[in-house]
């Protein structure tokens, strides 16, 4: 059976070649599977798997409790995960969901906006999936779209992401000031990371769904990005709803820290603080922790 052709003409692998930056390059040949590539990344190797797994085992069953809580109480989360191309977010939120009841913990992944969604204010869509009473919902990828990803392939106007910023504080204060518990969590890896998960998706017929046109283009637009994320944590990191920076280029320690971030900030019945143990400040922290090359 001949091997299924490359997603794009094997374009990710043709950038990796011939126009990746030389570090980049570099990094890539010589790492071994379980390396980290970058080099200001506080530890050098994954997380091994064993360890991984009780800590990921401890966290969910404190999930569980929350999510009997949030429905008691009436509660209402709303988990927001952004984040570059490739940083881990479908992988975070399946761990947070993993165990959790469906009834009550809902996903939000919406495609692009339709014909008529384009005409309507811009918050309108998402407004329709916020939770009520005793839900949890989680946000791949958001109303943040237009800050980064709109703005870095010119989906939108310059005008259009000014009134974006303009009334992204009152928007969130009124989410928060009307009683949503809301998360604001960014992934953020390095280059030669990114380019690594899109080589293994490429290579993979299995995850050649998570390749996309927009992944392949972004490749040469890192610095571009950098710019447009900069920008969207000076002007977004508020006081009401702050991000929480995760350095993600180990996908296990992120998926801890993100868990553990949401966890250590609710205070429900049957609250269990060693299982949710300490947040590693060297990997998780406010935008200040982002490293130098990816701003």
């Amino acid at each position: 059976m001949a091997a299924p052709a490359r997603p794009f003409d094997g374009a990710v692998s043709d950038f990796a070649r011939n126009r990746a930056p030389e570090q980049v390059r570099a990094a890539l040949d010589r790492a071994g599977r379980n390396d980290i590539l970058a080099p200001d990344y506080p530890y050098r190797r994954r997380m091994r798997r064993k360890d991984y797994e009780a800590r990921l085992t401890a966290l969910q069953i404190e999930l569980a409790r929350m999510q009997h809580w949030a429905r008691e109480s009436g509660a209402r989360i709303v988990v927001v995960l952004e984040g570059r191309d490739a940083a881990g977010k479908g992988g975070t939120i399946k761990r947070f969901t993993q165990h959790l009841n469906p009834r009550s913990a809902r996903v939000v992944a919406l495609p692009k906006p339709s014909d008529i969604e384009r005409t309507q204010w811009y918050f309108q869509r998402y407004v329709a999936h916020l939770p009520a009473a005793g839900e949890i919902v989680f946000f791949d990828r958001s109303w943040y779209n237009r800050a980064v990803v709109e703005h870095v392939f010119g989906f939108c106007t310059p005008q259009q992401r000014a009134l974006f910023f303009a009334q992204l504080p009152q928007f969130e204060q009124m989410l928060t000031g009307d009683g949503i518990r809301l998360f604001k969590i960014w992934l953020t890896i390095d280059r030669a990371e990114q380019l690594r998960r899109f080589l293994d998706r490429e290579r993979d017929p299995l995850k050649h769904w998570k390749l996309s046109r927009i992944d392949v283009e972004g490749l040469e637009r890192w610095d571009a990005y950098s710019a447009a994320i900069a920008e969207t944590f000076a002007r977004s990191h508020l006081p009401g709803a702050p991000w929480t920076v995760i350095r993600a280029d180990d996908k296990r320690r992120a998926r801890l820290a993100a868990i553990q971030t949401v966890l250590a900030a609710l205070d429900y019945q049957g609250k269990d603080p060693a299982a949710i143990g300490e947040i590693d400040p060297r990997i998780c922290g406010g935008p200040e922790i982002m490293p130098e090359a990816n701003r």
